[in-house]
């Protein structure tokens, strides 16, 4: 039975937690070849390439679907048939890309890295000089396997050096963290209307560099996913191809508007921030220790080492804090166990202060001893 009598907060990496605007934004229909929907989607598109500060080599292509969807999308669409793609690999979202590829048939060389570790920019520079066929590279700007961020910039700067395009899944750090179009180069940024722009999930996109996109026409391996046709047909008539997700977009509208009036990237980052600090400080006060080293640690989502104690049970704990009123995740990582704490979503430092206490009285329900 819930203790709480309210929907649980969502710490995940998404969906999120979002405002009761947002959900009010989604009791109204709308019709997807009229006017004032094509308009929303016409803001929205310039409103997320602005975020960027991409609007004079960018577009904005939406696409029906998870995120999953955009990346498999732009993979498939930005790389040719005989490309290859180089994916720096240090956890389950960067294996996807891997997986996504080998299903759509383009060829790809696995770079790995440990998992607490971040990406090495000098060490994907070298796997660049030693392999002239490789033509992109698919790079996870925060794995929120573990929640640990990779430097994109330099990353970034290794791989417009030698030549070859970039593939960004920003899927966890668009809108919190700063990606700046104009000095960064990148053929694509995946991301999608449930992560940190706090809209609720069935919407992804991709902003491409807009000469990229050009030069894609027949290349992609699906029809639904062709972001090529996409874009040229939402150029030509204002609409979606097929049938949109209307009210996951008119929410995404809606929590766009709010993005802005807290004060943009910027901002939401800074709030992000504190939720990060706020529970890694809590969770510290109940001997709970973050995986990674505070230097790779994204303000994103947060990895907690188990428990090493035979009580332990990461079910029992899990629905414990949900009866509380708060939903985690379990970890994702195969060397260690561990469970994850999201800082993203239409929540504060206040919340997070009520998630820790949440935590504490499941411990100490489960007879786990912890120092609070």
């Amino acid at each position: 039975m819930n203790l709480i009598d309210r929907d649980p907060l969502l710490l995940t990496p998404g969906p999120l937690t979002t405002t009761l605007r947002t959900r009010q934004a989604m009791l109204h229909d709308h019709g997807s070849w009229d006017s004032a929907f094509n308009r929303i989607t016409g803001e929205i598109c310039r409103q997320l390439v602005e975020i960027v500060h991409g609007a004079q080599t960018h577009v904005c292509v939406p696409l029906q679907g998870s995120g999953t969807f955009a990346v498999e999308a732009a993979l498939g669409t930005l790389v040719p048939r005989d490309g290859k793609v180089l994916v720096p690999n240090h956890g389950a979202y960067c294996a996807r890309i891997l997986r996504i590829l080998g299903v759509i048939g383009r060829a790809s060389v696995e770079l790995p890295f440990a998992e607490d570790q971040a990406m090495d920019p000098a060490a994907i520079g070298a796997m660049l000089a030693a392999d002239p066929s490789i033509t992109h590279v698919a790079l996870v700007h925060c794995e929120t396997g573990t929640g640990i961020l990779n430097p994109l910039e330099d990353i970034a700067r290794v791989v417009a050096a030698h030549g070859r395009a970039l593939i960004v899944d920003a899927m966890s750090s668009f809108g919190a963290l700063p990606i700046d179009a104009r000095r960064l180069p990148f053929d694509a940024l995946v991301a999608a209307s449930g992560k940190c722009l706090e809209g609720v999930p069935g919407m992804g996109f991709v902003i491409a560099r807009r000469s990229a996109l050009e030069l894609s026409a027949g290349r992609c391996h699906s029809l639904a996913m062709d972001l090529h046709d996409q874009w040229t047909y939402l150029q030509r008539t204002t609409q979606w191809r097929f049938t949109p997700p209307t009210h996951v977009v008119a929410a995404l509208a809606e929590a766009l508007a709010q993005f802005d009036a807290e004060g943009g990237q910027a901002a939401r980052g800074l709030r992000y921030a504190a939720n990060r600090r706020a529970l890694v400080q809590g969770m510290a006060g109940l001997g709970l220790r973050p995986l990674l080293d505070e230097s790779v640690q994204s303000p994103i989502i947060v990895t907690f080492l188990a428990p090493a104690h035979p009580a332990w049970d990461f079910r029992a704990f899990y629905d414990g804090v949900r009866a509380r009123g708060f939903i985690l995740y379990p970890g994702k990582l195969t060397q260690v166990e561990t469970f994850r704490v999201g800082c993203i979503g239409a929540i504060t430092p206040t919340d997070i202060d009520q998630v820790v206490h949440a935590v504490g009285d499941t411990l100490r329900q489960l007879g786990l001893p912890h120092s609070a």
